[in-house]
């Protein structure tokens, strides 16, 4: 038993424990689990909506293209030069300052320096597009030809991808210009599939379909180059204190590409593309087209920031999504201010959102970023998890005690009981053993005829008939028990005289008994008791107690056999007792018969284990009392088919009393006696 309840410790509790440990230190994580689940769900966010400003940009720069192209028409680029600049700005509005310049460094364009903008516009790019000095811009060509926002069709910027992709692709002299779009610019800042809801619905499609794969891709390769995560501080201000999640949440850091020198040099032999450039610590965005009939000539461009921000505007117009409820999303400028919300009137810390996405070398250092409305709501929802989970673990725990109680509870009971099992063998055994040694000996006796006194003869017939019998009904409880245990056991109920059955039963054992030194006397009225039953099953009970009685009347033997009715006798409403009265008073409701010894007993406390199968409280190897563990178990399984019972009871004075009881036959009433 030792040796099994190490191996189930080992096996089972020590695991058990130790998988209940992790199960709680775990916990401990569920907040950053849920945070950056969170986070990798809006970093989806921010980086659509990063690409969705990208894409306004090009179509912008498309635009610019087709504009260059019309109002060039066919006149050489030299005579349009002039007057450029004014018409551009008239005709499109996000044009601030237009510009024409050669390769050789000549600045035709703006001509008349009297306006504040073109005159400022002069001072800090003139020297710059004029090959006269190198200045640090951001520009990268790269990122916008293999990006693959660009590689579905979409109209002007599929033609930027691939004019802007490799300068084979520039349309050659005297191609058709691309048709002037004719609508206005309050139509054209309409948005169209790049609202604020539709970010969203992209970003959540994901989360159902494995979007920490997506995301975690779409941050590799599918994201526009210098895009980047800022440190996302309003993170740090909702997770734990855990060195490991700092580690876990830090973001890289911006991977704008700056690029030094002359305006000649940055273009080289593209036909088009967008520059930006901090002069004064004041962003300005230029866009430049080569001519289509003489690519030494440059028109270009200087945004209206201002324009241009009401313009992005839409892209964060307020509509209804499916993480409204849960963030804001802001476009940010270089100073960390918010140029759009998608909550009109939200205030916060703008240098710290959750998540953000920088724009790219087009708009360096602006940034699509992510708000939580709600901060606290994260930590909440992590207390919500680890509460549930402390839950669950600690009911684990308990099912895994308590089903280790039960494993062990019924492992030793099968472990006395498969003890029990081999003593039954051991007894049965011996209990064969004995009877058939005594009838063997006494039979070659007789048989050889060295018995010639005839009184001897007769003792030695009755051993072996005494013998004989006690080896038949050990076999029969056996038998017995194993059809009862199979559910094969079957009665032939019949009515019978319980009394006359208990009479002969006890004449029957009376000659051995006395013969045995044994007092035996009996209380049996003279009277019918009638009861349904086998016959036979209930001579089995009897003949069982009786031979009980006998192994264990040792020192005093004395074995008493009575017959009583008894009744239930009403005390109050819901208790009362039964009463022994006589076999002939009427309104006895059962038979008892009492099988009392003097012998050693029951010890205190097996009770009820004394009719548990193979149970004996005395060992007959050891003890010196022959039995096999089957009789009582038997007999009470007998008694309970016939809606009775067998019970023990200590005996006043010493010795037991065992008692089988038999519900009694209803007398038929008087009227029923006549007509029969």
């Amino acid at each position: 038993m030792k040796k099994v309840a190490l191996v189930f410790i080992l096996a089972v509790i020590l695991p058990s424990l130790v998988l209940a440990w992790l199960a709680v230190r775990s916990l401990r994580d569920q907040e950053f689990v849920l945070e950056r689940q969170e986070s990798l769900l809006y970093q989806g966010v921010a980086d659509n909506l990063a690409r969705d400003v990208q894409s306004a940009l090009a179509e912008d720069l498309q635009q610019f293209r087709a504009k260059v192209t019309t109002l060039l028409g066919d006149q050489p680029p030299r005579t349009i030069a002039r007057i450029f600049d004014e018409r551009l700005r008239n005709e499109w509005p996000l044009a601030q300052v237009g510009f024409v310049v050669t390769l050789q460094g000549d600045v035709l364009s703006p001509s008349h320096p009297g306006r504040a903008e073109a005159q400022k516009f002069l001072m800090d790019n003139g020297r710059f597009l004029g090959n006269q000095e190198s200045a640090e811009v951001y520009l990268d060509a790269s990122s916008f030809a293999n990006n693959s926002l660009f590689n579905k069709s979409q109209g002007p910027a599929d033609n930027f991808r691939q004019n802007f992709a490799s300068p084979a692709n520039s349309p050659p002299a005297g191609a058709a210009a691309p048709s002037e779009k004719k609508e206005s610019y309050a139509e054209y800042s309409k948005p169209q599939s790049r609202s604020y809801k539709d970010t969203l619905t992209r970003s959540v499609v994901p989360q159902n379909q494995g979007f920490n794969q997506q995301v975690e891709t779409g941050n590799r390769a599918g994201s526009p180059a210098g895009m980047r995560e800022r440190p996302a501080p309003q993170q740090q201000l909702l997770k734990s204190q855990s060195s490991l999640e700092a580690q876990q949440l830090e973001q890289p850091l911006s991977k704008l590409a700056l690029t030094e020198g002359e305006f000649r040099q940055l273009i080289g032999e593209q036909t088009e593309g967008m520059l930006a450039r901090f002069v004064d610590n004041k962003l300005s965005v230029l866009l430049w087209s080569r001519a289509p009939r003489d690519p030494s000539f440059v028109f270009g461009a200087q945004l209206d920031l201002t324009r241009l921000k009401e313009a992005l505007t839409h892209l964060f117009k307020e509509d209804d999504g499916a993480l409204r409820q849960e963030i804001c999303v802001a476009l940010l400028d270089d100073n960390a201010r918010p140029v759009a919300l998608s909550h009109p009137g939200f205030q916060a810390n703008w240098k710290r959102p959750f998540v953000a996405t920088e724009i790219g070398e087009a708009l360096p250092h602006w940034e699509a970023a992510v708000y939580l409305l709600d901060p606290a709501k994260l930590a909440r929802s992590a207390q919500s998890i680890r509460l549930t989970l402390g839950l669950l673990v600690g009911v684990l725990v308990l099912a895994i005690g308590v089903g280790s109680w039960l494993i062990v509870s019924d492992l030793n009971r099968q472990m006395v009981l498969a003890r029990q099992k081999t003593d039954f063998v051991s007894n049965v055994s011996h209990e064969l053993k004995t009877p058939l040694t005594s009838i063997r000996m006494f039979s070659e006796l007789l048989a050889e005829g060295r018995i010639g006194d005839p009184e001897k003869q007769r003792s030695y017939l009755g051993i072996i008939a005494a013998e004989t019998a006690r080896l038949s009904r050990l076999i029969n409880n056996v038998l017995d028990f194993t059809r009862s245990e199979r559910g094969e056991k079957k009665y032939r109920f019949q009515t019978c005289d319980l009394a006359q059955l208990t009479r002969e039963i006890a004449e029957t054992c009376r000659p051995p008994l006395e013969a045995s030194g044994f007092k035996f006397e009996c209380e049996i009225p003279d009277l019918p008791c009638k009861v349904i039953g086998d016959r036979d099953a209930l001579a089995q009970v009897l003949l069982n107690l009786l031979s009980n009685a006998e192994k264990y009347s040792v020192q005093n033997k004395e074995i008493t056999v009575r017959l009583m009715a008894r009744m239930w006798r009403q005390r109050a409403p819901n208790s009362g007792d039964w009463a022994e009265v006589s076999a002939s008073a009427p309104g006895a409701s059962e038979w008892e018969v009492q099988v009392l010894d003097r012998g050693s007993g029951v010890p205190a406390g097996c009770e009820e284990k004394i009719f548990e199968k193979f149970y004996r409280a005395h060992d007959s190897l050891s003890s010196g009392i022959q039995g096999s563990g089957l009789g009582l178990t038997l007999a009470r399984q007998i008694a309970k088919a016939h809606l009775g019972d067998v019970t023990y009871a200590p005996r006043e004075g010493g010795g037991s009393c065992f008692s089988l009881r038999l519900p009694r036959l209803p007398e038929p009433p008087a009227t029923e006696i006549e007509k029969s």
